[in-house]
């Protein structure tokens, strides 16, 4: 398989609440512990898998009917 040539950093989800709920995870961004605190040594395809499971974790809180704490920021504009 092709890899995908990676032009710009994969930007950190944090969002400034660095709290963990009682499942471990971050309030603001939805990483565990490790996720957190490895984000900086990981690959490229492993900060999308993160990503990836983030969203499905918010996915699955809006299921079960909670919100975040706080609303998601809108994506800042790269102009």
């Amino acid at each position: 398989m092709a890899q995908q040539l990676e032009f710009f950093d994969i930007p950190s989800p944090c969002r400034g609440i660095c709290q963990a709920d009682n499942r471990g995870f971050c309030r603001g961004c939805l990483r565990s512990r490790e996720e957190r605190f490895g984000w900086m040594t990981m690959t490229d395809p492993e900060k999308r898998q993160v990503l990836r499971l983030c969203h499905q974790r918010l996915l699955r809180l809006q299921r079960a009917g909670k919100k975040p704490d706080d609303p998601l920021p809108e994506q800042p504009s790269l102009f």
